[in-house]
């Protein structure tokens, strides 16, 4: 746990026990949404056979990264949350959407 709170620069434990429940809830509320969403764009296992679990697995990443900031906002978490995006997203190719290096 030391480790991580250095890495992250979390500076308590009470703070890294909220880090791990904001990416507790957004992994689940973004697994739920995705089944609306999935139905509103017409993916379903009947029409898309077997591309319907890695095409529900796509449409999860844009919902997630949104969720966590959102998610994140709500705990207090939003600074960390929003630095840990923009890391992530860099690190995915994606680093030309954030005007900072």
């Amino acid at each position: 746990m030391k480790r991580l709170k250095e890495r992250w620069g979390v500076t308590s434990n009470l703070q890294l026990t909220v880090i791990f429940i904001v990416f507790a809830i957004t992994g689940s509320a973004s697994a739920w949404l995705s089944k609306p969403f999935c139905l509103w764009l017409g993916i379903s296992k009947d029409h898309v056979g077997f591309l319907f679990t890695p095409l529900r697995l796509i449409l999860i990443f844009p919902i997630y990264q949104i969720l966590l900031v959102f998610i994140g906002t709500i705990f207090g978490q939003f600074t960390f949350f929003w630095a840990f995006e923009k890391k992530m997203l860099k690190k995915l190719g994606l680093g030309f959407l954030f005007k900072d290096n």
